[in-house]
């Protein structure tokens, strides 16, 4: 499954328009690195392929601009951002205070329909082996985190993490052919969703730190 189709619309629902699906599916390529930091992204090539106009594929890459994951330049074209290490501290700083704040709100409020959605999520992870293609592990991570988000019933915080840990997994992914224990990363989620189903706020916002807090020393170690 690839984030695109994973992804809802929003937590609000509605229906999906050709530019919400071009954006999903760039905005995919950008987050794993399909589309390379500093590569030039082609938008009649682009609608060609998802079948879509090019009229969608500007608006898509206008919202990915205000993402900050493609910037334009006057009579040069669109490019993919690059991955700036620079970054980590700023992005592990905001992380640190609002993804606890998501994962307990998550256990509070979450719906019904919510934490089924996340019990279910329990049953792929811990088939995750150490073998797996980390590409699709990290997809899986990513899947997960948007769960979450969504669980938490706050689209502004939904909104706000969702665009954070897209630049933090650009950064994973420079690393990822020299991180061996991706998938016992994304294993660590198993406690903290059983923390969410059951409603142990306190439980889901410790592990939560503790899982952001990981990542940024992981990343560290190999600079």
């Amino acid at each position: 499954m690839s984030l695109a189709e994973a992804s809802p619309r929003g937590s609000g629902g509605g229906i999906e328009t050709s530019a919400d699906r071009a954006y999903d599916v760039i905005r995919e390529r950008l987050v794993m690195l399909d589309i390379r930091p500093g590569e030039p992204i082609n938008d009649e090539a682009l609608g060609a392929e998802l079948g879509v106009g090019r009229t969608p594929v500007r608006e898509a890459l206008k919202r990915l601009e205000q993402d900050r994951l493609v910037v334009a330049f006057p009579r040069r074209g669109t490019f993919a951002t690059a991955v700036d290490m620079t970054d980590l501290a700023d992005i592990s700083e905001i992380r640190k205070q609002l993804e606890p704040t998501a994962a307990a709100r998550a256990a509070r409020t979450a719906s019904p329909d919510a934490r089924a959605r996340l019990t279910a999520l329990i049953g792929e992870i811990v088939e995750l082996d150490d073998a797996d293609d980390p590409r699709e592990v990290l997809r899986r991570d990513v899947h997960v985190h948007r769960e979450i988000y969504r669980a938490s019933g706050n689209p502004h915080l939904e909104q706000i993490l969702v665009s954070l840990d897209a630049h933090a997994t650009r950064i994973w992914c420079l690393f990822l052919d020299r991180l061996p224990d991706v998938a016992s990363h994304v294993r660590e989620h198993v406690g903290l969703i059983e923390a969410i189903v059951s409603g142990d706020d306190t439980a889901a916002a410790e592990l939560t730190l503790a899982h952001v807090t990981g990542f940024e020393r992981a990343i560290r170690a190999l600079l």
